[in-house]
């Protein structure tokens, strides 16, 4: 026994590497939003489009992704995912090399289909990487420990990206294009390949493939009929649109002086904007390392209950702390080291709120599947289908911002989301359906 837990070792630093990688690709959809708000004078909900278009392609490919780990495992479905997502970078790639005239949305169209094929990667990568993790380390409070680990990696490669998106695409104006973002997707591509080549070298275990003797006994249950699971997919769908809310909406709030819309903003240089929002993604790192650490002691259902009702304080005083009343705080800079930034008292609680949904995601997914057993996999693909909620409640919040002039008042979608993810920690996350056997 103690020989084979040995042997994880390598599988987990895998899963490490490709948990980083999913939020670097993914991390690209914030700057090239900004890009796209000026190369085709888009409205606040458009720039969210290209963001929208990976989410959701989660919904499509959130179940496949499911059926493909019982069907030929782990690894080869992590291969697939990653040859998909090289492909839809570089259709993001080709969208830049179009001829582009006033009026014209066809390369936004191209950016978006490259966008949407990203996410197909990115979902089949998380599919395997969180069930992988959790299993390897044995479910329960050492399995979300282990996921937030691999989260604190993921959070890394979210704090580079504004960062490297800022310093490489530099100042963006009404003669930025999405080919300015050149760099930073020929880095993204490098990723892919370096990562396809090693994955294909390392041997990862397959603890939920499906054997041919398996298809002769139809199961007449699923995940879908454990309670807290079906509360927990609304949880992740919430909790990912939160994640992803707060950051691009500080990001366009600092950004933006005033838009065709009205909504009115700071006007702050690409470049620090980029650094202040990339704290937001280092602060999840600090948030994951701590929770990894302190996983083995206390449970998923404390830690988010906590965290979600830090935060929910924490976005009061974003909304309604005034514009003016500015405060000077240590942000990441794209020399990777720190200085210091001043911005208004709310967006410095908006960027705090990183250490708070740092540990939502692993936490949740602990609860979600705890107790599942052999659902595991299958719950991890309809997991999946959910996380496309990164993508609707972006749209929402960008909705909101134009209809009321605010970048400050979309932040409610944020806050009534927290508020679910706090009713699950506290009463929705409770396993009722422990009759249901699952060996």
């Amino acid at each position: 026994m103690t020989q084979e837990k040995k042997n994880y070792a390598l599988p987990i630093a895998m899963m490490f590497a490709l948990f980083a990688m999913i939020s670097f690709v993914t991390g690209f959809t914030n700057p090239l939003g900004l890009i796209v708000k000026e190369q085709f004078d888009a409205p606040n909900w458009m720039t969210q489009l290209g963001n929208a278009a990976n989410f959701i392609a989660y919904a499509f490919m959130g179940l496949p992704s499911g059926i493909m780990l019982k069907r030929i495992g782990y690894k080869k479905t992590a291969l697939a995912a990653v040859a998909i997502g090289f492909v839809g970078v570089g259709i993001q790639f080709l969208s830049g090399q179009m001829a582009f005239q006033p009026g014209d949305f066809g390369p936004f169209w191209v950016y978006l289909i490259g966008a949407f094929v990203s996410g197909f990667s990115m979902c089949m990568l998380n599919a395997v990487v969180n069930p992988m993790l959790n299993t390897l380390a044995g479910g329960g409070k050492k399995g979300n420990q282990l996921i937030q680990f691999g989260g604190s990696l993921n959070s890394i490669a979210a704090t580079i990206v504004p960062v490297l998106g800022g310093y490489l695409i530099g100042t963006i104006s009404n003669d930025t294009r999405i080919s300015d973002a050149n760099p930073a997707l020929f880095i993204a591509m490098g990723i892919f390949a370096v990562v396809f080549i090693v994955l294909s070298m390392v041997s990862i275990p397959e603890p939920h493939m499906e054997h041919a003797s398996d298809h002769k006994v139809k199961d007449k249950y699923s995940p879908m009929s454990f309670r807290h699971f079906i509360l927990g997919t609304v949880a992740i769908f919430v909790y990912v649109g939160v994640e992803v809310g707060i950051p691009n909406f500080t990001n366009l709030f600092l950004t933006t002086a005033s838009d065709a819309q009205g909504a009115q903003g700071i006007g702050m240089d690409t470049a620090m904007a980029g650094s202040i929002v990339g704290t937001y993604w280092f602060l999840m790192m600090i948030g994951r390392l701590c929770g990894g650490i302190l996983g083995g002691k206390f449970s998923s259902k404390a830690q988010i209950t906590t965290v979600a009702t830090a935060a929910l304080i924490f976005l009061l005083i974003g909304m309604f702390a005034p514009v003016d009343s500015m405060v000077s705080m240590p942000v990441f800079k794209s020399d990777i080291s720190f200085g210091m930034a001043t911005v208004p008292v709310g967006v410095m609680f908006f960027i705090l709120c990183g250490l708070c949904t740092s540990i939502m995601w692993g936490g949740i997914f602990n609860l979600a599947v705890e107790g599942l057993g052999k659902y595991t996999a299958m719950a991890s693909g309809i997991f999946m289908v959910m996380v496309c909620g990164g993508g609707i409640l972006p749209l929402i919040q960008g909705a909101v911002a134009d209809i009321t002039n605010s970048y400050l008042a979309s932040y409610w979608v944020i806050f009534v989301g927290v508020a679910y993810i706090l009713y699950y920690a506290l009463v929705g996350c409770k396993n009722v359906n422990k009759d249901i056997p699952v060996e």
